[in-house]
């Protein structure tokens, strides 16, 4: 027996190493996994990117088994429904076995999607992931958050509920504020004249092949570029500046066995968290899933409230505070193209001494609080229907959104910084 099993294992090694020599993944899984060193000094901050990875597995494999059922088509089926509608109603909800389940795991996973983004762009900001040399890293990162709000948003409009077609309408429609070109531009995102089965046609196609693609490439781009420099790490300190006589980080340890075992646990939290949110609660009281989006599309019947999903209401909010002057909403549009366009910049905005908010001073920290709570009050703000006070609390917070980023260069600077340690701490 065991002349068997050493030949057996002698054989699948050679099988190994046949697939080796002609793709070589042993030295691939040795650069990124077994002999990827990471800061030993990592806190829970630092599981998001993982569980970012979590999600899109996820998003990708319940999108494959929707695509089954799913049609997109516009057009009144027999029942007077559209058929898009009834296709996601019908026979996911309700004919089908279990897939009620597969669809509630897409489409909490969206929101759940970028509750994990925004966690993961935080800890790069208070922690200074996106300085010196690590700013390609940052801007992969961007990209992925940008082209992820295009993936959410075609994904949003396919169920053609009354929230997706009148969702879709606005959002569309503001393209149409372009000077010269806006109406061109907004039928052929449409692909008619109105919102219609061409527009989900291409919507579908996009939300399902293009966009993943793109998103893959740029996931698999972004964990390049970040291991080629090394992860950050809360202390903000370059553990390559610390080498054993073997050329080995003297702060660091392999990214397996150690954070494979810890992020390992954190995903298990998180999928409590996240099958609690699928069985209980999966519209989260009208914030994952809005109610009009259970009615079939109408085009006859606005919703007496139109706004995007959760996600897309801080710029939402920033569209909707700039005026209207001369009669058009272009600066609107430019105002909220610009606060997603200055996050690009981030990297050579930040002109603090010290990267991690760690060993920043007060003046700092509050400038950072105070960011995060402007941010959370845009969101909300999309969210609610606009009155006077809320409009004038959203202009308070688009400006000073603005003057965080462009002030950046300067405010950075003030105040005192404790010193940096040479190595890091276990804090």
């Amino acid at each position: 027996m065991a002349t068997t099993k050493t030949n057996e294992k002698s054989r699948l090694e050679r099988l190994g190493d046949w697939i080796d020599y002609r793709i070589p993944y042993k030295r691939a899984l040795r650069t990124h996994v077994t002999e990827y060193y990471a800061p030993k000094n990592f806190n829970w901050l630092y599981v998001f990117g993982v569980l970012a990875g979590v999600v899109l597995v996820n998003q990708i494999l319940t999108g494959i088994w929707l695509v089954m059922y799913y049609k997109p088509d516009g057009a009144l089926g027999p029942t007077g429904i559209p058929i898009a509608y009834a296709s996601l109603e019908t026979a996911v909800m309700r004919d089908a076995n279990w897939t009620w389940l597969i669809r509630y795991m897409h489409a909490v996973g969206a929101s759940m999607f970028f509750i994990v983004i925004y966690m993961h762009m935080f800890r790069g900001l208070i922690y200074g992931s996106h300085r010196k040399p690590r700013e390609l890293v940052w801007i992969f990162g961007m990209l992925i958050y940008l082209v992820l709000m295009a993936e959410a948003f075609m994904g949003y409009v396919l169920p053609y509920g009354q929230m997706s077609f009148w969702g879709a309408q606005v959002i569309i429609s503001l393209f149409g504020a372009i000077p010269y070109i806006g109406d061109t531009l907004v039928t052929g995102i449409r692909g008619d004249f109105v919102i219609s089965e061409a527009t989900l046609s291409r919507f579908f196609a996009l939300h399902v092949i293009a966009l993943p693609l793109v998103l893959v490439g740029l996931v698999v781009a972004h964990i390049l570029a970040l291991h080629q420099v090394g992860s950050n790490n809360p202390d903000g300190i370059e553990i390559k500046d610390n080498l054993d006589e073997n050329g080995k980080p003297l702060d660091g340890i392999p990214f397996h066995p150690y954070y494979t075992v810890h992020d390992t646990f954190a995903v298990g939290i998180f999928l409590i968290f996240f099958a609690l949110i699928i069985f209980y609660m999966p519209d989260m009281y009208g914030l994952f899933l809005e109610s009009p989006n259970f009615e079939p599309a109408n085009p006859l019947a606005t919703p007496a409230h139109i706004a995007p999903v959760w996600y897309f209401t801080p710029y939402y909010t920033i569209l909707r505070a700039v005026p209207s002057w001369f009669g058009t909403q272009i600066w609107g549009v430019i105002a909220m193209g610009a606060s997603i366009a200055v996050l690009f910049a981030l990297p050579w905005l930040d002109r603090s001494p010290v990267r991690s908010i760690r060993y920043k001073g007060a003046f700092i920290k509050i400038m950072i609080a105070l960011f995060v709570i402007c941010f959370i009050v845009l969101g909300y703000l999309g969210v609610v229907p606009a009155n006077d006070t809320r409009t004038l609390v959203a202009r308070i917070c688009t400006v000073y959104y603005f003057v965080f980023f462009l002030g950046m260069p300067w405010w950075s600077r003030w105040g005192k910084v404790k010193p940096v340690p040479t190595r890091v701490t276990m804090k």
